[in-house]
């Protein structure tokens, strides 16, 4: 059963619903909104109920307080994880990488508006994102090698090279160091840079929700579908995924309303 965005009241970060755009807002911000095993859980489980909420057209993802997330809590989280045995480590592992599943399986895009600190979980949050947009003042940073941690956490190694490249994300990586906003720019793995990032980054939502939202999932499907396949397989795969869209009533209205020389009204049908 699909949780209902307009009455939704998660227990470990704010919701809000309007226009079809959901907002997340991590909400630790005397703490630089670090992450919990409660916190992990529950984005996991709200991700995966996104695929069942067609109501939601698109996410924002952010955090209060003027950062984004400083990762996981050193008290809450690494501590304990000191004196686990290595099933429950794996079983916590597991419940991270699930995170980053669902909000790559979930067909709505997700905005990450970033400000602040970008760091470790958090860094992951917005690397698992569709979008991100920066404040110029974020600060990102892949810190697992600074708690004596690989960098193959929740996807980085498989995911981050395809947004910056082998070299740069090898660099980051290893050394845990600050990505600035600008570099962040340069190297793609900022969309855009803006004063306002939450407001940028709901307008750029908005304009996504009025979009054709059933064709948003489709290339949101394929683009991570097909980082595995030949040229040859996607093109297969790319042309059954068209012809789904062109069977769609959004795709015929584009039609209308082009011949009727006016812009169309997308319903994601």
């Amino acid at each position: 059963m699909s949780l209902d965005p307009q009455t939704l009241e998660p227990t470990h970060f704010l919701w809000a619903f309007e226009d079809g755009v959901a907002t997340v807002t991590l909400n630790r911000p005397e703490r630089k909104n670090p992450l919990t095993f409660d916190s992990y859980a529950e984005l996991r489980d709200t991700f995966r109920e996104l695929n069942f909420t067609p109501e939601v057209k698109c996410v924002v993802i952010t955090g209060a307080g003027g950062n984004f997330s400083s990762g996981g809590d050193v008290h809450d989280i690494i501590g304990p994880l000191t004196k686990m045995d290595k099933a429950g480590l794996l079983q916590f592992t597991t419940m991270t990488g699930d995170l980053v599943r669902a909000m790559r399986a979930c067909p709505q895009p997700i905005v990450a508006a970033v400000e602040g600190t970008c760091a470790g979980a958090g860094a992951i949050l917005a690397m698992a994102s569709d979008l991100r947009l920066s404040a110029p003042d974020s600060k990102t940073a892949f810190l697992f090698t600074r708690v004596g941690l690989s960098g193959a956490d929740m996807g980085a190694c498989a995911i981050l090279p395809r947004i910056i490249g082998h070299g740069r994300t090898a660099e980051l990586l290893f050394t845990g160091r600050n990505m600035s906003a600008e570099e962040g720019h340069a190297w793609g793995f900022y969309n855009r840079i803006a004063d306002d990032v939450l407001a940028e980054a709901r307008a750029l939502a908005r304009e996504l929700a009025s979009g054709p939202t059933l064709a948003h999932a489709v290339t949101k499907r394929q683009l991570d579908a097909e980082w595995a396949v030949s040229i040859e397989t996607a093109l297969d795969m790319e042309a059954e995924a068209q012809a789904e869209c062109m069977q769609t009533n959004d795709f015929k209205r584009a039609f209308q309303a082009f011949a009727g020389k006016h812009q169309p009204v997308f319903r994601g049908d």
